[in-house]
C-alpha cells in the first residue's frame, strides 16, 4: 500500500509543478516582451502581404512607457509616417491592470480623435494581421494558463503554454505559446478559432540584444485562413530614454513633438 501511494505521488508531482508554474512563465514572458526598460522607442516598418503576394508598407514610430510593476499601467504612442493615406495618423493606448484599456486614434483626414471601443480589441490594427490587443498585450488574468509540454523549437528550449480566455470577448478559443527558457520571449504563438482550427501563427524571426534587453526585432503574423501575412521590422530600438509623461495626451495626438517621433 505504501509503495502504491508513493508511486501515485511521484506521478502527480510533475503535473502539480507544471500547473503551479504556468502563470509565472507567462509573467516572465510578459516582462521580457512588453515591460523591458522604463520606456522604449523604435522605428517600425510593417509590410502587409496579400494572398497573391502584393505588398503594402506602413512606417511608424512606436513609444512605450511603463508605470509600476509587470502587468501594471503602461502608455503607448504610435505615429504613422507612410503611406500617404495614414500619414500623421496617431494611435494611443492607456493600459490598465485588471480593466479594459483605453485606446484612441487620431484621423488627420477628418481632424478627429476617435476612441476605440473595448469590444474592438480583437479588430485588425490598421489592416494588418495583428489586432489592437496584440500591440499592447493582454492581461494575464484574462486567461487560464497551462504548461502542456516542454520541447525544442529550432535552437530554443521552450515551455509550451496553452492560454484559454476566461471570457468569450476575443476571436480565438485558445492560444499556444512557445516561450524560450533563457530569455522568456515568445518565439512562436498559435491561435485557434472558435471551432478549434489553427488560423493565426506568430513567429519571432530575429532577436537582438539592446542595452541588455533581448528584443524581438523582426516578427511575422500569418493568417492561414485568408492567406494574408504581416511582417514587422523594428529598427533604431532604444530603452530608458526618459520619455515625457505629457506626450500621452490628446494635444500631442494631434500635433506630436518631432523630438519623440523622428
Amino acid at each position: 500500500m505504501r509503495r502504491s501511494m508513493l508511486l501515485v505521488l511521484a506521478l502527480l508531482l510533475p503535473l502539480s509543478s507544471f500547473a503551479s508554474t504556468a502563470e509565472e512563465v507567462m509573467k516572465q514572458s510578459q516582462a521580457a516582451s512588453l515591460y523591458a526598460g522604463k520606456d522604449f522607442k523604435a522605428r517600425v516598418t510593417m509590410t502587409l502581404i496579400g494572398k497573391g503576394g502584393q505588398k503594402r508598407v506602413r512606417e511608424m514610430t512606436m513609444l512605450r512607457k511603463t508605470y509600476g510593476e509587470v502587468g501594471g499601467s503602461q502608455k503607448y504612442f504610435i505615429y504613422f509616417f507612410q503611406p500617404a493615406d495614414v500619414r500623421d495618423m496617431t494611435f494611443m493606448v492607456d493600459k490598465f491592470p485588471a480593466k479594459d484599456d483605453d485606446r484612441w486614434l487620431f484621423v488627420p483626414a477628418i481632424s478627429m480623435v476617435r476612441r476605440i471601443a473595448a469590444q474592438d480589441k480583437s479588430s485588425s490594427f490598421v489592416g494588418s494581421d495583428f489586432t489592437y490587443e496584440d500591440v499592447s498585450g493582454r492581461d494575464l488574468e484574462d486567461d487560464t494558463h497551462t504548461i502542456v509540454k516542454e520541447e525544442k523549437l529550432g535552437a530554443s528550449d521552450c515551455y509550451v503554454v496553452k492560454s484559454a480566455p476566461k471570457a468569450a470577448d476575443v476571436d480565438y478559443s485558445y492560444k499556444m505559446s512557445w516561450i524560450d527558457k533563457v530569455h522568456f520571449l515568445p518565439v512562436k504563438e498559435e491561435y485557434y478559432d472558435k471551432k478549434g482550427e489553427l488560423y493565426r501563427v506568430f513567429t519571432a524571426d530575429e532577436i537582438t540584444e539592446v542595452k541588455g534587453f533581448p528584443t524581438i526585432t523582426k516578427r511575422t503574423m500569418k493568417n492561414l485562413q485568408s492567406g494574408h501575412t504581416t511582417e514587422v521590422i523594428f529598427t533604431k530600438v532604444d530603452y530608458n530614454l526618459g520619455i515625457d509623461d505629457n506626450l500621452f495626451s490628446e494635444r500631442f495626438l494631434r500635433q506630436p513633438p518631432k523630438k519623440w517621433i523622428d
